[in-house]
């Protein structure tokens, strides 16, 4: 029996698989910082990041899928074998909004693989992944509108900008509000394929 987590999908580079204790300690030294959590309400103490663990996994027991572990596959390129973020799915959990119950699509990277393209690998593989293992017809992507660089990779995935389905999101300050929404179907991600 391995004790190695379970891998959900591979790309070319990276290999997405369920969190363990080794990978969450990687993601919380690497992410929880200051430039990655900026537009997340910032750096979260020792009992934030338990409580994002325990939610993370809360997806996994209700849903069947989470925000997964990234990880740099062991093929002896850059960073081989690190664990680079998360990517992955969780449902909207914001009650009131268009959006609430939604298949919804994140990523959280570590600021030194910003703008190499593991993001939109990855992304594109959960995408690839949930419209042929998943009974669902779309899926949205959710950030603020000084996010520039998140919003872009979604406007490169083939998102649409969803205007009508922004909302002010109650756990976020002023600042990280409007929650603006982009959006595809399973029809526009399989036509661009």
């Amino acid at each position: 029996m391995s004790d190695q987590p379970a891998i959900i999908l591979e790309t070319e580079r990276l290999r997405i698989h369920m969190w363990d204790d080794a990978s969450w300690a990687d993601f919380v030294r690497y992410t929880n910082t200051p430039a990655v959590m900026r537009w997340l309400n910032g750096v979260r103490d020792e009992a934030g990041t338990a409580q994002t663990r325990k939610r993370l996994e809360g997806f996994v027991e209700e849903f069947g899928h989470t925000f997964w572990c990234c990880r740099r596959k062991d093929d002896g390129g850059h960073l081989s074998g690190a664990v680079l973020g998360m990517v992955g799915f969780k449902r909207a959990t914001t009650e009131g909004t268009k959006v609430h119950g939604m298949l919804e699509i994140g990523w959280r990277l570590r600021e030194d693989v910003w703008g190499k393209g593991y993001a939109k690998e990855g992304a594109s593989g959960c995408l690839d992944y949930i419209f042929a293992q998943r009974d669902e017809d779309d899926v949205v992507a959710l950030t603020v509108a000084e996010n520039t660089d998140s919003w872009g990779l979604m406007q490169r995935l083939g998102m649409q900008r969803r205007e009508e389905w922004d909302y002010e999101d109650p756990t976020f300050p002023a600042e990280l509000n409007p929650t603006i929404v982009h959006h595809i179907t399973r029809a526009q991600w399989l036509a661009q394929r």
